[in-house]
């Protein structure tokens, strides 16, 4: 960990979670509670006392041990909006992944909640996730001079420039190969998913589908608000 920070991990691995969820203590604050789950926050009270709590998105694996967390230490949880500070923390509004998600900024250290994973990229789609905004929240980021990104899933990294530039890179390269498969002729969603995400095994992890097909609406939203390909976009089934 950077000078001044503690995880405590979270017992919830999954896909989408990696290995589980990580909550952060820095200048006194708890960053992400994560899930309500009593042996976890146990173990975040063991580096009490604190000064607050604070969330970066209200997404559940996050945010639902926060009300107990709360309860336990008589602190109110903080879920900022961007350009607020929060004690030793500066909120930067960060939406994509969800539109509430901020990332918090201590020193040269980002605690990047799920606009950054340590590992794999992040899930971008569904009712709440916005390419677009994702997009823009990436470049946000890299216009800072950070240390290290600390994020809500998987390990530290410690070259953030690379990481970003590197996330940009195959948000763009996947939205390409989305106008390539639907100027190619494809009709159906499924052939513009075997196209465009050709690197994926899909008959391995049935899931993948379900899950590149929601970003595949967040990539063609993006699409037709910008007004390009809406014949291709229109006569998809």
């Amino acid at each position: 960990m950077p000078d001044g920070v503690v995880r405590v991990r979270a017992a919830n691995p999954s896909p989408l979670t990696l290995d589980g969820t990580n909550t952060y203590i820095a200048g006194g604050w708890v960053i992400d509670p994560g899930p309500d789950d009593a042996a976890h926050l146990d173990a975040v009270l063991a580096h009490g006392p604190f000064e607050g709590i604070v969330l970066t998105h209200s997404h559940p694996d996050h945010a639902d041990g926060a009300p107990a967390l709360a309860a336990r230490t008589g602190l109110a949880v903080v879920q900022p909006d961007g350009d607020q500070r929060v004690g030793p923390l500066e909120a930067i509004a960060t939406p994509g992944h969800a539109p509430d998600h901020v990332a918090l900024l201590f020193g040269r250290v980002l605690f990047a909640g799920d606009t950054v994973l340590g590992e794999g990229s992040v899930f971008v789609g569904g009712e709440e996730g916005s390419m677009a905004a994702y997009l823009d929240s990436l470049r946000r980021l890299l216009s800072l001079d950070l240390e290290a990104i600390l994020p809500g899933h998987g390990p530290v990294v410690w070259d953030p420039r690379a990481k970003l530039e590197e996330y940009l890179a195959h948000r763009l390269e996947r939205e390409r190969l989305v106008v390539e498969a639907l100027a190619a002729g494809a009709v159906s969603r499924d052939e513009v998913l075997d196209r465009a995400w050709s690197d994926v095994d899909f008959d391995a992890a049935p899931y993948l589908r379900f899950a590149a097909g929601l970003t595949l609406d967040a990539h063609l939203d993006k699409l037709s608000r910008e007004g390009r390909l809406r014949d291709e976009i229109s006569r998809l089934r």
